[in-house]
């Protein structure tokens, strides 16, 4: 059929049996989640894309699990140093990571907050606000919840 359009043309056709490709459009900051999400599986045509969701869960639940102020922060500025300084690290040995600098630099975040919220500052307890008693006895350490 002719539509007289000027270049190509595309028709809808039914009962070929062929899916649909799944396209999601990525910038800089989701590239990394689609990636990961990727990694598992690309989801099937017209599914909800997962990457939305990982976006935020993935480094809230990194910060979980590696919760430390100093760790937390230095891997956050580690992160900052990336997004600063993402153009003038492209031909050096950690433009490898500018995809991931955002990733990175919320990981960080999360770990140091979760780090506050679990009061360890490089596996050691800040100082007055521990709920426990460590007591040394003999050559051993004791260590006992505060009872208040």
């Amino acid at each position: 059929e002719n539509r007289n359009i000027s270049g190509p043309q595309m028709w809808k056709r039914e009962g070929h049996g062929i899916v649909p490709p799944s396209y999601f459009k990525t910038n800089d900051f989701t590239l990394a989640f689609q990636e990961i999400i990727n990694t598992y599986g690309v989801p099937s045509y017209k599914e909800v894309n997962p990457a939305v969701f990982a976006i935020v869960t993935f480094p809230f639940l990194f910060g979980v699990m590696f919760g430390d102020m100093a760790h937390g922060f230095v891997l956050f500025l580690f992160g900052s140093f990336l997004c600063i300084f993402n153009d003038n690290l492209k031909g050096s040995a950690l433009g490898a990571l500018s995809a991931a600098r955002y990733l990175i630099c919320m990981m960080g975040f999360f770990a140091t907050f979760c780090g506050i919220c679990y009061n360890d500052f490089a596996s050691l307890p800040v100082e007055g606000t521990s709920c426990y008693n460590v007591s040394k006895v003999g050559e051993e350490y004791a260590v006992t919840l505060k009872n208040d």
